[in-house]
């Protein structure tokens, strides 16, 4: 006979667990900026130093930037999921920061649907990480987009060494692959937390067309903030590139590592060597690269999810009446 746990231990184990995800989020950026092989913590503080990065005006630009990066992200968030529950911008902001914190350390932080599906009572999470998958695609979609264009703007000022015919070879097999799993998948009665691939459909087609474009154009700003604060880094380290040339490849780098599946915390890693590789033929030194891209993670996922520990702390599973 299975005796169920006494209420204080089920609320140990629950301190636990949100004491657990925290230490881990931490340990896990320390270990990404201890002991990176890339680039040593010691080096780069150093070079901060000695560029003046720290200067009253850089830091309060930058910091004001990431502010309006997560506000547009928080104001998606609230957009989106008022077709489900309404919620208020405080709401929007504990379950966006605490899920951050909570996934950081996921594959494509693919905690984050859990995380802030837990925030609803049952009877709204299936839905509620359907928004958070409509939210996704929304940003990747701004991503494809510009990155896309941007790409196509690199490739033709630097003409980088390709093999397109081993670059279409594998196109056209991810293209294949992509088309007979979704074939398989319609044939079969595959289900995602009991919601089938049909009801999904069903709950996109039918979800509200302003609310789409309204996180659309959230997604868009929260693209050209970030990736201009990408450009302003640039301009603190004194790197002569224009404005659309570097945007070219900046658009260029967030593309190619979008598409890289990885461990959140490894970001930074990929963002890394696809940025070194992309500036280097604009004659950009590698350890401003990696100082910029350290700092970028350290600004939008870092911080925010500094400020998320203390919700993930304070979280409380919602009363059944909500």
């Amino acid at each position: 006979m299975i005796y169920p746990l006494p209420y204080k231990t089920k609320q140990f184990f629950f301190v636990l667990i949100k004491l657990s995800i925290v230490v881990g989020a931490f340990y896990f950026i320390y270990q990404k900026l201890v002991n990176n092989d890339a680039l040593s913590f010691s080096d780069f503080i150093n070079f901060l130093e000695t560029n003046t990065v720290f200067s009253t005006k850089n830091i309060l630009t930058l910091l004001v930037l990431t502010c309006f990066n997560w506000f547009f992200e928080v104001l998606k968030w609230k957009t989106l999921v008022a077709s489900i529950k309404k919620i208020t911008f405080k709401n929007a902001l504990e379950q966006s920061l605490g899920a951050l914190t909570a996934s950081l350390f996921t594959p494509n932080r693919i905690g984050e649907y859990g995380a802030k599906a837990i925030y609803y009572t049952s009877h709204f999470r299936k839905h509620i990480m359907l928004v958070n998958l409509i939210s996704n695609f929304l940003q990747m979609g701004v991503t494809t987009l510009l990155g896309g264009i941007g790409l196509s703007f690199y490739i033709l000022k630097y003409d980088p060494e390709i093999n397109y015919y081993k670059l279409a070879r594998f196109l056209v097999l991810v293209l294949l692959v992509m088309v007979l799993l979704g074939f398989g998948l319609t044939k079969s009665k595959f289900t995602i937390k009991g919601f089938s691939l049909e009801k999904m459909k069903h709950f996109i087609v039918v979800y509200p067309k302003n609310k789409i474009a309204l996180g659309f154009l959230f997604s868009f700003i929260r693209y050209a903030i970030f990736s201009f604060q990408f450009y302003v880094l640039l301009q603190i380290f004194k790197i002569n590139l224009s404005y659309l040339n570097a945007m070219s490849i900046i658009t260029s780098m967030y593309l190619l590592a979008s598409i890289i599946p990885s461990i959140f915390i490894f970001d930074v890693i990929i963002k890394g060597s696809i940025a070194v590789y992309l500036f280097s033929l604009a004659g950009v030194n590698e350890l401003i690269i990696l100082s910029i891209i350290t700092l970028m993670w350290g600004l939008n996922f870092v911080t925010p999810s500094v400020f998320g520990s203390y919700y993930v702390l304070n979280f409380n599973f919602p009363k059944n009446q909500d």
